[in-house]
């Protein structure tokens, strides 16, 4: 391995949006996650909709953006 090329490997603290943290090694010594064990509808049981970052959102607008665009272009298409 080359030298000093990798970061610093140390101990870290992993902290959830839901409250709970627990110890880990990383390289960086704080972490904040969104979704962790505890709170994860696959570990817990419970059916839940997980947005990460405004995904669902974003297709809808997606959707509305192309849907507007392909109506805009019949109307123009039947003017020609």
């Amino acid at each position: 391995m080359k030298k000093n090329i990798h970061p610093k490997w140390m101990s870290a603290t992993i902290t959830c949006a839901c409250g709970s943290s627990f110890e880990t090694g990383a390289t960086q010594p704080l972490l904040r996650v969104e979704v962790c064990s505890k709170c994860h509808p696959f570990y817990t049981g419970q059916t839940r909709l997980v947005d990460t970052a405004g995904q669902v959102e974003r297709f809808m607008r997606r959707q509305a953006r192309s849907t507007a665009s392909q109506a805009a272009n019949s109307t123009t298409g039947a003017a020609e």
